[in-house]
């Protein structure tokens, strides 16, 4: 791997959701040029026999997939706790992007919270966090950018520009109509913000409005309507426990029953290779 080449991270446990999380790391590598790194976290007491025996594991599946892929793929263990090694890891690195799988909410993780949001949210990174495997190795075509109030919403325009850029991906921005008249002042403001950059790069783009209502469904319903290939959020600023196990919208999204890949952007999240493409506008 050359010096200061720049990573994909994916999350490694050996299951299947690693497995297509790799699948859609590799789609993305093709595009960027980056090379793959399946990170591995293991508890601080691990026994040096098991560590050497998961190192060999990684080994094997390495060659093995980067044989099947054609791709440069390294490998990493890390020691600690998956919601804090993975995000360390990724910020240590200034990796591009985390790419990582999940099995939706199920068991347990409906009453204590998503787990796949519990690791994002330390992220300086953006993830983007799958069900399935891509259904080709194509270009992601259509992108779904939910808008709202949020100040926060600029944060994510890096991720849109990126994807546009190397993808030659449709932005579709998704706006939710109010009757609230600051709230809807503020939805516009960063519209017009979004719009504007997204021209000033040529990004290809449309603007959706949809009544109003729960909006992280909505969103799903057009995604799956649109047949998109991602949607891309921003995380809640400052989350907390409530927002775990309350459900945060975002927590919604991520786990969706249509298995619809979805990028989540952290407030002041870095973004590599980004800041040619940004037109003047910084982080």
């Amino acid at each position: 791997m050359e010096e200061n080449k720049k990573l994909i991270v994916v999350p490694w446990d050996f299951t299947i959701v690693a497995e297509h999380a790799l699948a859609h790391a590799v789609k993305i590598s093709r595009m960027v040029g980056n090379d793959i790194c399946l990170l591995h976290i293991v508890d601080t007491g691990i026994k040096a026999a098991e560590e050497s025996d998961k190192k060999n594991k990684l080994l094997k599946i390495v060659e093995e997939k980067a044989a099947q892929y054609n791709a440069g793929i390294t490998w990493h263990i890390s020691k600690g706790s998956i919601f804090s090694a993975i995000a360390d890891f990724a910020n240590d690195k200034e990796a591009s992007l985390v790419v990582m799988g999940t099995h939706g909410m199920k068991g347990m993780q409906k009453l204590t919270g998503s787990w796949a949001l519990k690791v994002i949210v330390k992220s300086k990174v953006p993830f983007i966090v799958v069900q399935e495997p891509p259904a080709d190795q194509e270009k992601y075509h259509n992108i779904v950018f939910p808008i709202d109030f949020r100040a926060e919403n600029k944060e994510k325009l890096k991720m849109a520009i990126f994807m546009g850029k190397y993808f030659d991906s449709k932005i579709h921005l998704l706006v939710a109509t109010t009757n609230d008249k600051i709230l809807t002042k503020k939805t516009k403001v960063n519209l017009n913000f979004g719009v504007k950059y997204l021209i000033q790069n040529n990004i290809d783009y449309e603007i959706h409005e949809i009544a109003k209502g729960d909006f992280a469904q909505q969103t799903l319903d057009f995604s799956l309507k649109m047949n998109a290939d991602l949607i891309v959020i921003v995380t809640t600023k400052n989350i907390t426990f409530a927002d775990y196990v309350v459900g945060a919208s975002e927590q919604y999204l991520i786990a969706n029953s249509s298995k619809i890949p979805v990028c989540c952007v952290n407030p002041m999240t870095s973004f590599a290779n980004v800041g040619q493409f940004m037109g003047g506008w910084g982080s």
